[in-house]
């Protein structure tokens, strides 16, 4: 496994440093989604749990998709980034370790709560501004924020506080990316700034997801 991470994590500061701003290119969408790719042929090696390496591989898929420049892939790139949260689910909910029961105890009913305004807030943000993105846009919003409430059902120790984590760091990275995307001017110094916050704040993410279900001695 530990090759894999290496692979995906080198892909990862290469697409950081060399192409965050580039123009579309095929080199920049294979770098793009070969940094999650590797992961998910790792965690498919180190004999990790099907629904992490499905996870992971239609990220990839997605990363790949919304690297091109139209809104048919942009769209498709949406619906792999929202089969891949709902794969995450599924994972959280299978784990030996989850207790459903733990969405009624302190603090997780704050915490859905404040899932729900953030989603609630977000859609009447982009609503206006997503133009013909925006059907797919309020679809995935829903998805994520479930993926971020069902990692609570995880214990908050041991190697499985991670998932939860990621879960926060992925809904934070397309948070950003939603601004960047529909909200922020060219002229803005955080259009600038934001696809760094994005790609790194998402390749952490998947790391992390990815770390937290892996089997102990293969990591």
């Amino acid at each position: 496994m530990a090759v894999w991470w290496g692979i995906g994590a080198l892909a990862s500061v290469v697409y950081l440093v060399r192409f965050c701003h580039a123009e579309e290119s095929y080199l920049k969408s294979v770098i793009k989604t070969a940094s999650i790719a590797a992961l998910s042929v790792g965690a498919l090696l180190a004999g990790g749990p099907w629904a992490l390496v499905a996870a992971l591989a239609v990220s990839a898929l997605g990363d790949w998709l919304i690297s091109r420049d139209s809104q048919l892939a942009f769209k498709l790139g949406v619906a792999s980034f929202a089969a891949g949260h709902l794969l995450y689910v599924c994972l959280f909910l299978t784990d030996p370790l989850a207790v459903p029961e733990r969405l009624y105890l302190h603090p997780a009913p704050w915490v859905i709560m404040l899932l729900c305004v953030l989603g609630a807030l977000v859609a009447v943000q982009l609503f206006p501004r997503a133009g013909k993105l925006r059907w797919p846009v309020m679809a995935y919003i829903p998805i994520i924020l479930s993926m971020g409430a069902v990692a609570l059902v995880l214990p908050a120790t041991g190697r499985l506080v991670w998932a939860k984590i990621g879960a926060g760091v992925f809904i934070l990275s397309d948070l950003v990316l939603a601004q960047e995307l529909f909200v922020l001017s060219d002229a803005s110094r955080l259009q600038k700034v934001a696809p760094y916050v994005v790609w790194s704040t998402y390749w952490i993410a998947q790391a992390c997801l990815t770390y937290a279900f892996l089997p102990t001695t293969l990591v």
